[in-house]
């Protein structure tokens, strides 16, 4: 058995890209129209074969989609956990759990999807201003 991908859903297809490819890093590595089905499948991993996030977009959707507690988060190692919070909250986006242990910190996805970035290799030393920093929202 091999692990393929995990997806979301996503309403605005713009803002989810910026966020998964411009934001975070993956790079899109297929992507496929259906007409019939009225659907867009992305596909995006951190590097070319390596498991994927399929981002589903339904062409006629409106409404937000509802988060559910049954699913829990998609995780991803990172080589700075503080350099890539810091360019993430550079880009807009809110750090809901600071990475204060300098291993572990949540971001949310513009669907709301929590996203959780994990340290490569242990722990960095704690630093400001992660160290002191208060957690914003739900992860």
């Amino acid at each position: 058995m091999k692990y393929l991908h995990a997806m979301v859903r996503v309403l605005d297809l713009d803002a989810s890209l910026d966020f998964y490819v411009n934001k975070l890093g993956l790079v899109e590595t297929k992507r496929t129209d259906y007409p019939k089905g009225k659907f867009t499948l992305i596909y995006l991993a951190t590097e070319p074969g390596a498991p994927e996030v399929e981002l589903t977009h339904n062409w006629e959707e409106t409404e937000q989609y509802s988060e559910g507690r049954n699913f829990g988060h998609l995780a991803f190692e990172v080589d700075n956990i503080y350099q890539l919070c810091e360019k993430l909250q550079q880009a807009g986006v809110v750090i809901n759990r600071p990475p204060r242990c300098g291993h572990m910190a949540f971001v949310k996805s513009p669907d709301g999807i929590s996203i959780e970035l994990l340290q490569k290799g242990g722990a960095l030393p704690p630093q400001e201003p992660w160290l002191s920093m208060e957690n914003t929202g739900s992860w």
